[in-house]
């Protein structure tokens, strides 16, 4: 393979550039859809296990993988202490394991609900574990390309565009092809992002000077004993919650409470994520203009907005969730968009950049599990003490799915927008007018 070419990072990221680091986004978050969203369906609507037990596994199995995230973070700050082939290596080690991970999870060899369940739960964990590491050293690897405010964001955007892309794909193949076909675009476009990351502009490596470094004991847990990033995770939790709730339940809500077709359920998830890869462009200038944190804030409100409506639709009313999915898919661009963008500044100011950058990104990637994991973990055994169970069609415990599936995110991003102006707004200047 070819050396990639030294890029000026005082320069914008040209397009050649980003592409070959921002492709591996596509099959990570293609992963993340099937795993996230697929899964919990898929085994409790086609395999037949209980919701409340395919909630409380997959609360476990998520819960074991976010404790693990921390130790991986300080796992890619030690490859990035040498040169980029034991990163590139490892990565590439990773999304072997990722690969057969997925395609045991969808294509189980045993059958009865026991033996199911201690399935899932060994296949998740060893999916989700390669998925991990993959995903904070590419995650690494941007924020040590650096840059200010908005060079920032247009790494990030590199990266969650093609995910988006990713992720529009993987949603149309579960419900149009099936797992088969899903899992063999997966495997084609997870070699081809590792081989397009050998291409990419390279970081720096520099070691730590010896006399420098803290015991690894402290370094784990350096991020949180600052303030600067307690308060932005602290935003970035309840706003992921938000988040994650749709995105568990989605699947009930089209199939059960709207009565949509499985070509409209599909319809509903490309149209969310296109809309989200379009409207990024549009939040790197609302970015440019205002700043990180009130392009967040202004994402935030437009989801309220969307979800508030999404939560007074009946059957039948697939039209009007459409263009809820349009208008809520644009607000994900800011969540995907900003928080990194955050990250990688705070990373920066905190002096880690180049050192411990992995440390921040584990304690941050712990964080997104938790989201997933109380979204699911949470809200389906709840859902069926409520009354709910796929395929019902009881007026009371449709209505109840909606009130989970909408107002409840509703009153977290609202708590979320509250957290975002208390403690990064007002606590200090915002990043804005930030220039390229």
């Amino acid at each position: 393979m070819t050396r990639a070419l030294p890029w000026d990072f005082s320069k914008v990221l040209p397009w050649r550039a980003g592409l070959a680091y921002g492709l591996l986004g596509l099959p990570l978050a293609f992963a993340a859809l099937p795993l996230y969203v697929v899964l919990p369906h898929y085994y409790a609507s086609n395999l037949g296990l209980p919701l409340a037990t395919v909630g409380a596994l997959l609360l476990l199995v998520r819960l074991m993988d976010a404790g693990a995230d921390p130790l991986l973070g300080r796992l890619s700050d030690l490859l990035y202490r040498r040169t980029v082939h034991p990163v590139l290596w490892v990565a590439g080690a990773s999304a072997l394991l990722l690969g057969s991970g997925m395609a045991g999870l969808f294509f189980p060899l045993v059958q009865g609900p026991t033996a199911l369940a201690a399935w899932m739960v060994a296949g998740l964990l060893f999916t989700c574990l390669a998925h991990s590491l993959l995903v904070i050293a590419h995650q690494a690897w941007g924020v040590r390309l650096g840059g200010d405010g908005v060079q920032r964001s247009r790494i990030v955007a590199w990266r969650e565009g093609p995910g988006l892309i990713g992720v529009v794909t993987a949603s149309a193949l579960s419900v149009a092809w099936g797992a088969g076909a899903m899992l063999g675009v997966f495997a084609l476009a997870l070699l081809t992002g590792w081989l397009a990351l050998w291409q990419a502009p390279r970081p720096p490596f520099a070691t730590e000077p010896r006399e420098r470094r803290e015991p690894r004991k402290l370094q784990l847990w350096q991020p949180l004993t600052e303030e600067p990033f307690r308060r932005l995770l602290a935003v970035f939790l309840c706003n992921g919650i938000a988040s994650a709730i749709p995105a568990a339940l989605m699947l009930f809500f089209a199939q059960d409470r709207l009565l949509a077709s499985p070509p409209q359920i599909a319809l509903f998830l490309v149209l969310y994520f296109v809309s989200g890869a379009l409207s990024m462009p549009g939040w790197l200038r609302v970015v440019r203009r205002f700043g990180l944190e009130r392009a967040w804030l202004a994402g935030m409100l437009l989801a309220v907005a969307c979800f508030g409506w999404a939560a007074a639709l009946q059957g039948g009313q697939v039209a009007a969730f459409a263009v809820i999915c349009v208008l809520s898919g644009a607000a994900l661009g800011a969540d995907l968009a900003v928080p990194g963008a955050l990250l990688a500044l705070l990373i920066e100011r905190q002096g880690a950049q180049g050192a411990q950058d992995g440390a921040y990104l584990g304690w941050w990637n712990l964080a997104t599990k938790l989201n997933l994991a109380l979204a699911a973990g949470a809200t389906l055994p709840l859902l069926q003490w409520l009354g709910y169970v796929p395929g019902s069609q009881d007026p009371l415990a449709l209505q109840r799915l909606a009130w989970i599936y909408a107002l409840l995110p509703c009153a977290l991003k609202l708590m979320a927008a509250w957290l975002l102006h208390r403690l990064l707004i007002a606590s200090r200047n915002p990043s804005q007018g930030v220039t390229s």
